[in-house]
């Protein structure tokens, strides 16, 4: 059922600008992931720096690793 929650209410549409905002968000957030590991980890380990595609990337992995994503992982 589109539009109806696991609890039986109905969610609100999300606005487009929120969707934008979380987007531009996500991207922010890649950028100052990139320049972070850039700065550290090749100085560290003697590695070459990454690129914006990878660091975005490698947040996608760690959401899906460790983030909630809706998944209920409680021992």
């Amino acid at each position: 059922m589109v539009g109806h929650s696991v609890f039986g209410g109905i969610l609100p549409p999300l606005p487009p600008l929120f969707l934008v905002i979380w987007i531009a968000f996500f991207f922010l957030v890649s950028r100052i992931f990139m320049w972070l590991w850039n700065i550290t980890i090749p100085r560290i380990f003697n590695i070459r720096e990454i690129t914006y595609w990878e660091a975005f990337r490698l947040l996608i992995i760690a959401g899906l690793l460790f983030g909630k994503f809706g998944f209920n992982m409680q021992l």
